[in-house]
């Protein structure tokens, strides 16, 4: 068994691994889920929408007109606002976290990158040949 390969049909190089990620994709990924977060934090509030001075919006004042003049939809359209807030707070805890990840994720491998490349590189400046990295690997 050797470790220091790929498996059959890859090349040495790695063009056909199975997992490639560029750090510009990890910033399109990240950017999108930021966007997402912003477009739905906007527009999926239906409990804030048309909020009154008593901070009740226009669905929550439904539910209450229809429970005051005794429908029972009343209650069940609160239970739907409940729901819905809830989901869409999960929706954009996940949008934040993935965001925020990504972030996180394409500066540590850009420090990575860094380090690996100023230990791959002699005083001189010019880069350790790879003959040298392979006496480490054998």
């Amino acid at each position: 068994m050797r470790l220091n390969t790929t498996g059959a049909g890859s090349t040495a190089s790695g063009t056909d691994a199975d997992l490639v990620v560029h750090q510009d994709d990890l910033g399109a990924v990240g950017n999108e889920a930021f966007r997402i977060h912003g477009e739905l934090q906007k527009r999926a509030d239906i409990a804030g929408a048309g909020i009154d001075k008593a901070g009740a919006g226009t669905t929550a004042r439904a539910a209450a007109e229809l429970q005051g003049r005794n429908f029972s939809a009343g209650g069940e359209l609160y239970t739907a606002l409940e729901v819905w807030s809830s989901q869409v707070k999960t929706v954009l805890q996940m949008c934040a976290h993935i965001s925020n990840h990504l972030d996180y994720s394409k500066k540590a491998h850009a420090n990575d990158e860094a380090e690996i490349a100023a230990a791959l590189t002699r005083r001189d400046g010019s880069a350790v040949p790879v003959s040298e990295i392979l006496k480490y690997v054998k």
